[in-house]
């Protein structure tokens, strides 16, 4: 074979460039860069025209139908009370007589012609006295008697027997046992609120889960630890339901004890009222103990919803 073939088989052909190929390499190469310069178009946000009407939906659920019921309630008892030989005025009579209570609930004259503000704000604070008495001690025994087996046998029959007292019956006792009507009406509501306190709060410290006590014991948490880290949260439910209960029977319980101590308060008003055969003025003032026990409850579940996290509420 002569050196010239040789040469030519051993040559490597030459070969054309792939300008496709490259092109194609560039191209697919290029379109990661393009979709990384290109910016991905933003979300859209929501019109705010589904959300007021959300909104204006759960409000309207909320507020419509006890306004349609108090209307009703209001026409019953126009017609009801506008016919001759009627007991009670009716709506329209009692806004006109206590028109200058409503407008002027600050006045101040002496004694006791005060304005209903001046009312309200005595039993207020002596409910506040008497409630917070009632939370601490309250709380104190009824964690005794949920944790210890003993203390439920012994005092819980006591409990049981004295709740069933009817709150003004501790009155008398009081006046004799303090001499003087405010302390008086302050131990009626404790006396009467506590009750519910102590038996809800046991409930709650009987319930905890045992596998919350096996982890104490396995973390050797302490009696104080123990109390604010697993009774008090897991309790919590509980003894805000009997907190929820307590403060209502002291609203109760302190219109009907004002009204044998005297003095300034809603309820000495409300008596004094009958007295003087005004009940204009005793139905605005029980207008005014219902909104304020009402706005007391919701300021309790308030709480309660906020400590258990909405637990409370289930």
């Amino acid at each position: 074979m002569s050196s010239t073939a040789v040469k030519t088989t051993l040559a490597p052909a030459r070969r054309k460039p792939d300008t496709g190929s490259r092109r194609g390499t560039a191209a697919s190469g290029a379109l990661p860069r393009l979709a990384a310069d290109t910016e991905a178009p933003k979300a859209a946000k929501p019109p705010l025209g589904p959300k007021f009407a959300a909104a204006a939906k759960s409000v309207a659920t909320e507020v419509v139908p006890p306004l349609v019921m108090l209307a009703l309630l209001l026409i019953v008892w126009q017609i009801l009370c506008s016919r001759p030989g009627a007991g009670l005025p009716p709506p329209t009579r009692v806004l006109t007589e206590t028109w200058d209570l409503i407008v002027n609930p600050f006045y101040d004259n002496g004694g006791t012609d005060k304005g209903l503000f001046w009312h309200v704000s005595a039993s207020l604070q002596r409910v506040a006295l008497g409630y917070v008495l009632a939370v601490i001690v309250g709380v104190a025994l009824g964690t005794l008697v949920g944790q210890s087996t003993w203390a439920m046998r012994g005092l819980d029959p006591i409990f049981q027997v004295l709740r069933t007292v009817p709150p003004l019956a501790w009155l008398p006792l009081a006046l004799a046992a303090f001499r003087d009507g405010q302390p008086s009406a302050i131990f009626v509501i404790f006396i009467t609120s506590i009750w519910p306190i102590i038996i809800n709060t046991a409930v709650g410290i009987r319930n905890i889960p045992q596998d919350y006590r096996n982890v104490s014991a396995v973390l050797r948490l302490n009696g104080f630890e123990f109390f604010y880290k697993i009774m008090v949260p897991s309790a919590a439910p509980y003894i805000f339901t009997g907190l929820r209960i307590g403060i209502g029977l002291s609203w109760l319980a302190i219109v009907a004890a004002e009204m044998l101590i005297g003095g300034v308060g809603i309820g000495f008003f409300i008596w004094d009222a009958w007295n003087s055969s005004k009940i204009s003025e005793i139905i605005l003032a029980l207008i005014y103990v219902g909104l304020i026990g009402f706005v007391l409850d919701r300021l309790v579940a308030m709480v309660a919803n906020i400590v258990t996290r909405g637990t409370s509420s289930q």
